[in-house]
Order: structure tokens, then C-alpha cells, then sequence
């Protein structure tokens, strides 16, 4: 089975973070949107392991905020949420870092609208379309990603916990699971908004990687 990677989203507590990153997963996420639960108010962020990467989780942000909390928080990885054209998506990997573009999915999504982003981003992700842009804890039909033909690796996300292990298994033996780089957890992973469970996390990596 393939080297799946492992990205847990909504940091935001210095303690949490540090026990957190002892897990070594490979993308860490801070979320810099005033309107989640979630938002990241450190000045900075304690140190992680060498093979972590600092991803920053922005909403319809300027380019201006995006490149000062670049270099506030040596982010390696900026993840655009919003509604953000492919220009802007350009001149984000011009600050040097590589782009995530999510799209929020359900059964109707035509992938046709993503397209014009293939040239412009390293990888997508795919969150459930709910009421906010990220953090609904619900997941989605995966088979639609049968859809996705475009050769940019995806993150997989939205309500994955412990429980969808067996159907990830599946999901990943599936052709729409090709392209499928990572798996993006949050909400079903909290004792409360921005505070992971480290052993439910611990579990949870040990299955993916026995994947």
C-alpha cells in the first residue's frame, strides 16, 4: 500500500502542539482566521521535528498577511480556503512555499472548475462542503473523487476519525485513490476546539500506517 501522509490541522496551545508534534506526523496546521475556533494566537510556534511541516491555513486572506505570517512562523506550506483565484495562488508560491487549494466537495461537484488550478498550486485538498470552510466534522462520498483525473496529489479530509480506518483502506485500493497524498484530521480528534487527543492520535497513526 502506498506511503500515506499524515496532516493534523487546528493547532493553536503551546503544550499541545509540543506533545502533539511528538507524534512526528508529517504536516502540522495553523489556522490564521479570526472567525474559527480554531485561530492560531501564538507569537510563535515551539519547535517541531525536522520532518514536520508548518502549514498556514488561511480564508480569503491578503497577500500581505499571508507573507508576514510566513515569516512570523517560518511557514513551509500556505493553504488557501477561501475563494482565491489562480493568480493569487501564483503570487503565493512566489513567497517561496508550496500551496494547498481546497475545494469543498459533495455529490454535484463538477471538477471541471478546478482545472485552471493544476498549473498553479502543489496539491489539492478535499473537505466536506458544510456550513464553514473546514472543521464540520462530517465526511463525504469519496467514490465521487472517481471524478478526479488531473495528476496533482490531493489531501483527503473532512470528519475523518478513528472510525473511517477500515474505509480509507478501502478508498485507497480504488483507482479515485491514485492520486491521494494525504489524510487531513481535526475535529473528530479534539477534546475541544484547537486541543487534540494525543492517544487517539497515536492510534490513529499507527493504523494508517499499518495501511
Amino acid at each position: 500500500m502506498k506511503n500515506i501522509k499524515l496532516k493534523i490541522c487546528g493547532m493553536k496551545e503551546t503544550e499541545n502542539i509540543k506533545e502533539i508534534s511528538a507524534l512526528n506526523p508529517d504536516y502540522l496546521g495553523f489556522i490564521f482566521w479570526e472567525k474559527s475556533k480554531r485561530n492560531m494566537t501564538l507569537d510563535a510556534i515551539p519547535e517541531l521535528p525536522v520532518t514536520t511541516k508548518k502549514v498556514g491555513v488561511f480564508v480569503d486572506a491578503s497577500i500581505q498577511e499571508i507573507a508576514a505570517k510566513i515569516n512570523q512562523y517560518q511557514l513551509d506550506i500556505i493553504q488557501l480556503h477561501g475563494n482565491e483565484s489562480v493568480i493569487f495562488c501564483k503570487n503565493v508560491k512566489k513567497l517561496g512555499v508550496e500551496v494547498i487549494k481546497v475545494f469543498s466537495i459533495d455529490s454535484t461537484f463538477n471538477f471541471s472548475v478546478i482545472k485552471e488550478y493544476v498549473l498553479a498550486v502543489d496539491y489539492f485538498l478535499f473537505d466536506t462542503k458544510g456550513k464553514l470552510p473546514g472543521g464540520n466534522g462530517i465526511t463525504f462520498d469519496w467514490n465521487v473523487l472517481e471524478n478526479y483525473h488531473f495528476n496533482v496529489p490531493y489531501f483527503l479530509s473532512g470528519g475523518i476519525g478513528t472510525t473511517e480506518i477500515d474505509g480509507i483502506k478501502e478508498f485507497l485500493k480504488s483507482t479515485a485513490a491514485e492520486k491521494c497524498y494525504g489524510i487531513d484530521v481535526n475535529s473528530r480528534f479534539e477534546k475541544k476546539p484547537g486541543i487534540k487527543n494525543k492517544i487517539k492520535l497515536q492510534k490513529f497513526k499507527k493504523l494508517l500506517y499499518e495501511i
